[in-house]
C-alpha cells in the first residue's frame, strides 16, 4: 500500500479503537440490528464440519462467533484493525465457552496468513472502509483454498438507511459536513448494485450471486437513538465535536423531533444492504 492508503488505515484504526467502548456498551442493540447481515453471510457460505473460517473486519466478533458455535471440528479466526474491538470479541467468546475461535489484529489489505489457508472467508460490512478494495479482495482470494467460499455484505444507498441519514440531515441543517472524495472510504461507497459482484469477478471468483439484505434498528425511543449514534458513529461525533453546546443541543432536538414525528411509539428504522457470494 502507498503512504496515503496507510495513513487512511492508521486513522481508521485509531478511530475504531477510540469508539470500541461505545460498541461494547451498545453491543446488544448493534448485534440485533446487524444480525440479518451475519445470517445472510452464513446462509451463503454454509459453514460446517471441519471448515477453517476467516472472519475479516469482524469488529466485536460477528458473524465469526456464531460460525464458531456451528462448527463441530472447525476453527474460526476473527480479524480486525482494532485491538479494542477484538477485546470485546474475546470477552464474548469466553462467555460463550468457545474454544475454537481466536482473534488477531490484521489489515484486510495485508492478511498475515499463508496462501490457500481457509475454506471460508466472511466479511460483514467491511469493504466500504478498506483503503484499497481491490487489494483487500485479492488478499481474501489468496488465503482462500481452491473451491473455497466467500461472502460479504455492504450498505445499500442512503434512501434505504434512514438510521444514518436522519443524523446526517439534522447535522447538515446547522453545520457543513465535508463530502468525501469520489470512491473514498465511507458508508455508501459500495451501495451501487453490482459493484461488489464486479469486484469479485475482477479478482477471479466464480459462481457469484448477489441479493438484498434488510434489517431493523430498534430503539426504545428517540433519546436512545441519539445516545447510541453519538457513542458509536465516528463521522457524526467528529462533526459534533466542532460545534458549541447550543448548536449541538439544536441538532439533538432536531433529531428527536424528526424521530418522534416519524415513530410516535417506538423507534424502529428499516435498513438496507447488499450481500454478495463467490467461490474460488
Amino acid at each position: 500500500m502507498n503512504i496515503e492508503l496507510e495513513q487512511i488505515r492508521d486513522k481508521q484504526k485509531e478511530s475504531w479503537n477510540k469508539f470500541s467502548p461505545g460498541w461494547k456498551k451498545w453491543d446488544d442493540l448493534t448485534m440485533n440490528f446487524l444480525q440479518p447481515h451475519g445470517e445472510e453471510i452464513i446462509n451463503m457460505v454454509n459453514p460446517g464440519g471441519s471448515d477453517h473460517v476467516l472472519d475479516i473486519a469482524a469488529g466485536t466478533g460477528e458473524p465469526g462467533l456464531t460460525i464458531a458455535s456451528m462448527l463441530k471440528d472447525g476453527k474460526v479466526v476473527v480479524t480486525d484493525l482494532s485491538e479494542g474491538m477484538l477485546r470485546v470479541a474475546d470477552d464474548k467468546a469466553a462467555a460463550l465457552g468457545l474454544s475454537n475461535l481466536e482473534t488477531k489484529v490484521a489489515d484486510a489489505c495485508e492478511l498475515p496468513f499463508d496462501d490457500n489457508t481457509f475454506d471460508v472467508v466472511s466479511c460483514r460490512l467491511g469493504f466500504m472502509f478498506f483503503p484499497d478494495m481491490v487489494l483487500a479482495a485479492q488478499e481474501m482470494v489468496r488465503v482462500l483454498k481452491p473451491g473455497g467460499r466467500i461472502a460479504t455484505t455492504v450498505w445499500a444507498g442512503p434512501e434505504q438507511n434512514f438510521w444514518i441519514t436522519c443524523m446526517m440531515q439534522s447535522i447538515k441543517k446547522y453545520i457543513e459536513m465535508p463530502q468525501p472524495p469520489e470512491g473514498a472510504p465511507g458508508m455508501f461507497r459500495c451501495a451501487k448494485p453490482g459493484l461488489i459482484s464486479e469486484l469479485f469477478k475482477e479478482v477471479g471468483l466464480n459462481n457469484i450471486s448477489e441479493k438484498e439484505v434488510s434489517g431493523k434498528m430498534t430503539c426504545q425511543n428517540a433519546e436512545e437513538y441519539w445516545d447510541f449514534m453519538t457513542d458509536i458513529a465516528a463521522p457524526f461525533v467528529e462533526a459534533l465535536s466542532h460545534t458549541d453546546e447550543e448548536t449541538r443541543e439544536n441538532i439533538r432536538k432536531a433529531v428527536i423531533t424528526t424521530l418522534n414525528e416519524k415513530y410516535p411509539d417506538q423507534v424502529v428504522i428499516d435498513s438496507g444492504g447488499i450481500a454478495v457470494y463467490g467461490e474460488k
